[in-house]
Formats: C-alpha cells, structure tokens, sequence
C-alpha cells in the first residue's frame, strides 16, 4: 500500500498591537504590507501574537479563504490581544468543539494571570482535518510573558501537558512567542528529554532561509541585540522540510517589530 505523506505550510507571525505611540510604524501605515507578507507565503496555518480584534479582522477580510480562532486574553471574547490561529479554509477544515482558549496560569479556564507574569497569557489550540487526504493535525499558538521567568517555566509545562490530553498521539504543532532566546531554561523544558518537541530551524532538512533572528523592532539595523524568540516546534518524527525567517521591509522598516517564521512540516 502506497503510504501518503502530508506536507503543511506553518507561520507564526507577532503581529505588534495597533497603538499610536509607534508613530510612522502604526497599524494603518504597514497594514498592508503585512497582509502581503502573509498572502505571499500562503501558509495552511498560521499563529498571530498580539493582534487585537479589529486587526484580525483586517488581516480576515484581505487573506481570502481564511477563518481564524481564538479569544481576547482580557475578557475571553474581544477585548485585549489574542493569540489567534488562521486557518486556509480552502484546505483544512476546522473540527467544531476542538478549539480553545487557556490562561498560562494556576486558573486556565479563568482570565488572569499568576506567578511573576507581567500580563494576562494565553494558549490557543484547535483540531483541524486536512481536505486532501482527511488526516487530523492540532495546532497550538501561544504568546508567553516578556518579564516573568517563573511564569515562563511554569506556563511551557502547562501547555506540554495540555498538548499531551488534547493531541495524545495524534501531529500537533505548538508555535508562538515565546520571549526567550535559545539559551534560556524554557527552551530546554519544551525540548528536553524524549517526550520533549523538537525546534523546526535545527531539524529543517534543507538549510535555514533568513536571518537567525526573528525580533529587532521595527527598523532594518542587523543589530547585534536582534534575537530569536519566536519559534515553530513539532513532535519527534515528524519532518521539517524547510524553515525560513522572512525579512521583508520598505523604507528601511519591517511591517512588525517581530519576523514571521515559516516552516514546511510532513507527516
């Protein structure tokens, strides 16, 4: 019997919230290219940080065929920034009842936040069949705190935890910002041991496309502060066929603070 294997295009995208402080950078002035970047890499899924509602909803009305899931982390409705995950409906369809929404503390099911945590975190997950072949992939997107370690370790067993009840040993993907660099202890609880994922950019079966960073702000100055904190992770075995940083800008700004990651999984 001839064995199918399923490739799926990933993105996780930190979006930068919609605020007048960031001047020549706001929303509305780098929308656009944004929604482009988005367009051009087409991805099957993809993982958004920081996005209020109305900029979800901008980005679901110019990338045609997509729907997306996920709650506002203030409320669990509208208010405040989601971790959402768009989906290409023209591909995947979405298992009603499978998506999500959790805090990253002791309270899942609750708004709030604990431990060292600056801001209110979130988890979203979803279940989704994949229309070509009906296979069932989860797909995680988290946004971690930028200030409070504890919350950080505590918030990365959470959520490996609650891949383990949801996915069992079904493909998930867990993407995000995860505000840390690669030497620090939270990577190696999410990728430590047998159980633990693997990070796309080191097992990528073709060589990394783009910069080794993924945040610098909004202006172009290959920095030696530039540093990579967003991440795509996928279970041991299942295959990375490319990962790329795209590093798109115009007038010397990139259309985020963040870099989009890109990465090309089968299974």
């Amino acid at each position: 019997m001839l064995l199918l294997l399923l490739q799926v295009t990933l993105m996780t995208y930190n979006l930068r919230f919609d605020t007048v402080n960031d001047g020549e950078n706001r929303w509305d002035l780098r929308k656009e290219h944004l929604a482009a970047v988005i367009r051009h890499e087409a991805p099957h899924f993809l993982g958004t940080q920081e996005g209020l509602h109305h900029q979800l909803e901008y980005l679901s009305m110019e990338l045609d065929g997509y729907g997306y899931i996920g709650v506002g982390r203030d409320d669990g409705v509208k208010a405040g920034e989601f971790s959402a995950i768009f989906y290409d409906t023209r591909r995947v369809d979405y298992l009603e009842d499978s998506g999500k929404t959790i805090w990253l503390s002791e309270t899942p099911e609750i708004p709030g936040k604990s431990w060292d945590a600056a801001l209110p975190r979130v988890l979203t997950y979803g279940g989704f069949r994949i229309k070509s072949t009906s296979d069932t992939i989860y797909v995680f997107n988290t946004h971690f705190d930028h200030v409070g370690q504890l919350a950080r370790e505590n918030s990365s067993r959470l959520i490996l935890d609650e891949i383990r009840r949801v996915a069992g040993n079904r493909p998930f993907v867990l993407m995000g910002d995860f505000n840390v660099t690669p030497q620090n202890p939270v990577y190696r609880i999410l990728t430590y041991g047998d159980d633990g994922l693997n990070d796309a950019m080191m097992v990528t079966e073709t060589a990394p496309v783009g910069p080794k960073f993924t945040f610098e702000g909004f202006a172009v100055r290959n920095s030696a502060e530039a540093v990579r904190i967003d991440y795509i992770f996928v279970p041991k075995g299942m295959r990375v066929r490319g990962y790329a940083v795209i590093s798109s800008f115009r007038n010397g700004n990139y259309p985020s603070d963040h870099l989009p990651v890109v990465a090309r999984v089968e299974f």
